[in-house]
């Protein structure tokens, strides 16, 4: 019985490193990651983007966006929600 509950806290601190590594990425990678799971690129995101909110968005300023760090929370929830996720929140517990 011991084993398994060692192999389950050794998968548990796997995936909770995974999570603690993708939080701690810039949006850029985020982004980056998102796309490719989703088999998408900048240029396609730019379009969804330009159709859900009727504001112009070229790949290039997408792009530099992302680069510079400068896309608002708005932009960000509308980016997650267009590839499908959510942007949520969890209380950090205090080690």
């Amino acid at each position: 019985m011991s084993c398994i509950i060692l192999k389950n806290h050794i998968f548990v601190n796997f995936v909770l490193n995974i999570y603690n590594f993708f939080m701690d990425l810039q949006a850029r990678e985020q982004i980056k990651i998102l796309l490719a799971q989703e088999k998408l690129n900048q240029k396609e995101l730019a379009a969804m983007i330009t159709e859900k909110t009727g504001k112009v968005y070229l790949p290039n300023s997408l792009s530099q966006k992302m680069r510079r760090g400068t896309l608002s929370y708005n932009e960000m929830l509308t980016i997650a929600k267009l590839l499908g996720y959510q942007i949520e929140f969890k209380k950090v517990e205090e080690v």
